[in-house]
């Protein structure tokens, strides 16, 4: 299959990215946290504060393994490798790309995780959501672009040579 789906921490830039890579490569994008919260008809932080974190990656996990798809892009919700179903249709439906940034640097971007429908537990911190996931990352990952200190064109740019 001829998609790229790209992973990677909330506020990397995924759907920034994605939507400029697509038009590049002159390929369709989709964002699965929108088809999310269009099945659900609620934002991503209405469906956890409604149904619970344990329900909401479930939810997750189920929209992205129903992804049907040729020559997209397709930028994924950071919390979608905890869904081993979905990250192995994902990985059969193309090359996955992990969008790679600092600690520091995301801290600098992200604003109020609630509002962002950001999978955390309760008492959980962003530093430690980072290095939970920063392995399951590296692990599903076909492709790394570390994009530290890079404009969005120049990401593009570094994916696109890939391809």
């Amino acid at each position: 299959m001829n998609n790229i789906i790209l992973i990677g921490m909330p506020g990397v830039g995924k759907s920034t990215v994605g939507v400029v890579l697509a038009k590049t490569l002159g390929y369709a994008f989709l964002d699965s946290d929108l088809l999310i919260q269009e099945r659900e008809g609620l934002l991503l932080h209405e469906i956890i504060e409604k149904y619970g974190l344990e329900r909401f990656n479930q939810i997750e996990s189920e929209v992205n393994a129903s992804i049907e798809a040729e020559d997209t892009v397709i930028a994924t919700g950071g919390s979608v490798v905890y869904g081993t179903e979905a990250m192995m249709h994902l990985k059969a439906l193309g090359t996955v790309v992990y969008l790679k940034l600092s600690y520091e640097e995301l801290t600098e971007r992200l604003g109020d995780l609630n509002k962002r429908g950001v999978s955390i537990r309760p008492g959980e911190t962003l530093e430690t959501l980072y290095e939970e996931r920063i392995p399951i990352y590296e692990r599903y990952a076909d492709v790394t672009v570390d994009c530290e200190d890079l404009s969005i064109r120049d990401i593009v740019k570094k994916i696109t040579y890939l391809f």
